[in-house]
């Protein structure tokens, strides 16, 4: 297994990364609603039309779990990530549908290291789910455990 390359000194605070698209098809909505948050919403188009939502939508969660899976394919899983003990803020903004294109742009708010582990910093982060329009879908921020090269680190 190789190193990873991103560690906690290569994020910095006004930094921002893109990544993306994914387009989100009808079946994958009802298929992740069916089995994780069975409401109408996102079951079926006709009672979907008489809720709030005003047609299909992907469910809140589902919008999250497409997001983790952005920000491993772009960049976690080729970093020393160390997960994150906390979100701060997760906010739904507007409906994601299907054949909606998604894009993840991630901004660095702030980074500071560890009192307690001289081994590992923290990234705070603003995420943000775009769709094809540019419209903000959902936001989400949290504090990112980033490992440090081991020379900076001592």
């Amino acid at each position: 297994m190789t190193a990873p390359k991103l560690h906690f000194e290569d994020f910095a605070p006004g930094q921002i990364r893109e990544f993306g698209p994914r387009v989100i098809t009808r079946e994958e909505i009802v298929a992740f609603a069916a089995e994780f948050d069975p409401q109408p919403m996102h079951l079926d188009e006709e009672a979907a039309r008489h809720t709030l939502l005003g047609g299909l939508a992907a469910s809140g969660w589902h919008s999250c779990g497409l997001m983790m899976r952005m920000m491993c394919d772009g960049f976690l899983l080729n970093s020393a990530s160390m997960g994150a003990n906390a979100i701060e803020e997760v906010c739904w903004l507007k409906p994601v549908r299907p054949g909606d294109s998604l894009t993840l742009r991630a901004t660095v708010l702030d980074t500071r290291t560890s009192k307690s582990r001289p081994d590992l910093g923290f990234v705070g982060t603003l995420m943000e789910l775009r769709n094809q329009s540019g419209e903000c879908v959902m936001t989400l921020k949290a504090a990112l455990m980033m490992g440090r090269r081991q020379g900076e680190a001592a």
